[in-house]
Formats: C-alpha cells, structure tokens, sequence
C-alpha cells in the first residue's frame, strides 16, 4: 500500500524541518509538500490532493482556518499543530472543519501516530485541549429545543455509532463493537453528519457534546 501524503504548512522553518522527520519517519506517511505560507499551499492542493493537511494556524499570510475550510467536504482529513490552546482557536478551527487538534509543545515523535490516527476515522486531539473542551461543553447550559431538533431524530443506531465516535473509536472498532461491516458504519455516520449539518468527525463530536447529547467526564 502506498503512503498517505501529508500537506504540511508550517512558517517556522525549524519547526518545519522536525516535522517533516518526524512524518518521514513512519514509512505509512510521505510529504507531499512542506510550505510556510497558505499560498503555496493553495498552490500545492491545485495541483495534487493530499490524504492529509496538517497545518498551523498562525501563518505569515493569513489564518490557517482558511486552508481547513478550503478541503472541507473533500478526502483530505486535517489536522492543527500550534501553539495555540485558548477557547477562540481551538472552537473555531474545530468548527471549520478540523479533524484533530494538537499542541506544538507535545513530543514531534507523536505526530506520526495522531495522522494515521485520522486515517483510520479518529479525532486526535492534544490532552490539554480535550479536556479544556469537555469541561467548557459541561459547564455551558442545556442548548434550546430548536438545536436538538435534528438530533433527536437520529435512529438508535445512529446515536450508538455517534457515542463512540465521541469516545475516540474508529470506524473499525465501531463496526466491531456494534456488530456491522466498517462500510455501514460510514453510512450511518454520513448520514450523523447530515441531521447535525456538520462536515467533519471532529465538528460531529463538538456538536454532540454541546447538545447535550453525550456527557464525557473532564
């Protein structure tokens, strides 16, 4: 099996040249390109589409919220690397369409492992980070009536595969844990997508949790 290219946009050039050895190293992953500014990036998904965009947010040209919601609704998954950990950066790069968020103080080594983690349908996510998102999900009031509409007419099946999905599992273990082929698993979960208007597994979770529709504890 050939490699998952990775589309890495990262400015500080140290911190470029680490992560480009650290995917390197795991010979599941290649880079495709290694670029400092979202313009060579666009530049780079013109001509070939990568299985992977990790990119940071902070970039000498723009936000890098732009080139997630730029692959949004394509087989690119993506991931965030920064430095960045507060409430604003983080909810928003999730409801942009990012499928992981990780810290850049966190060991390079990890990084390999967090990308093909998405590959396989999880949602890699920085511990800080995540257990920043359960307590603020927590602590926040029961949403309205009106935003649970389309969750509650999620079949049983659906909630089952969403609750895992949550819980960090990928689409393999849900099969495995509910008793169904990995293929309907993806079918009940584009279907999630659709009641709860998301276009990401990540934006899936946030939107679960902040409707109250699975409690995880911080």
């Amino acid at each position: 099996m050939d490699p998952a290219t990775v589309l890495l946009v990262e400015d500080q050039i140290a911190t470029r040249k680490r992560l480009v050895a650290a995917i390197e190293g795991d010979d599941r992953l290649c880079v495709q390109a290694a670029v400092p500014t979202i313009g060579e990036a666009r530049r780079s998904l013109a001509t070939e589409v990568p299985d992977l965009l990790l990119v940071d947010l902070g970039l000498p040209d723009g936000d890098g919220r732009c080139l997630i919601e730029a692959v949004r609704g394509t087989s690119t998954a993506c991931v965030v690397i920064s430095v960045f950990d507060d409430e604003q950066h983080v909810l928003s790069a999730i409801q942009a369409g990012a499928d992981g968020y990780l810290l850049k103080d966190a060991p390079f080594s990890e990084i390999p492992c967090a990308l093909l983690a998405v590959l396989r349908g999880e949602s890699p996510i920085s511990g800080r980070v995540a257990r920043y998102l359960v307590s603020r999900i927590q602590a926040a009031p029961t949403p309205p009536a009106d935003r649970r509409s389309d969750v509650q007419k999620l079949t049983r099946r659906e909630s089952d595969v969403l609750e895992l999905l949550a819980k960090g599992f990928s689409y393999e273990e849900v099969g495995m844990a509910l008793g169904m082929q990995t293929s309907t698993v993806g079918t009940h979960v584009k279907r999630i997508y659709r009641k709860l208007a998301v276009c990401s597994r990540g934006e899936a979770v946030f939107e679960a949790l902040s409707l109250g529709l699975i409690r995880l504890n911080p």
